[in-house]
């Protein structure tokens, strides 16, 4: 599955991706209804940066931990993929574009679901629907913490 989200952003893409280096930038991102823990995050934003959380479906506690990998451009992009958690598979590449005197942010993701032949069908609207209030929320806390 692919899910994109894309906003303007008030505030040059150097002042976008220093926001995205800020050692709490996972708490400031990560929605208050979201049941998610941030555990560790070491390396900045370069190639073998790790982040792990907890997060909880029902009373059950998993562990995501994410890696960023090589395709990094300091100023322009990074991506990281799911080392091990609770999907098959999750990639996550963030873009910062400048455009006029703001920035155009980018987040495209790849995952895929457990048992997605049919898991897909019945809950693939649920889980864009999921992602594209994160991802909005993301997108207004970046414009509230950088606009000029």
């Amino acid at each position: 599955m692919q899910f994109q989200f894309s906003s303007q952003i008030g505030a040059s893409p150097e002042t976008v991706w220093l926001f995205h280096e800020r050692p709490d930038i996972l708490t400031i991102l990560t929605p208050p209804w979201q049941p998610v823990q941030v555990i560790r995050r070491e390396g900045g934003l370069g190639p073998g940066a790790v982040s792990e959380f907890r997060l909880w479906l029902g009373p059950l506690p998993l562990t995501w931990l994410a890696r960023h990998t090589e395709e990094y451009e300091p100023g322009r992009l990074f991506t990281d993929i799911q080392a091990s958690g609770p999907l098959p598979s999750w990639t996550h590449r963030h873009r910062f574009i400048p455009q006029g005197s703001g920035t155009q942010l980018v987040d495209d993701i790849t995952f895929e679901l457990p048992a997605a032949t049919f898991s897909q069908p019945l809950m693939g609207g649920f889980i864009y629907q999921r992602l594209e209030d994160m991802f909005r929320y993301r997108h207004q806390q970046t414009q509230a913490y950088c606009q000029t």
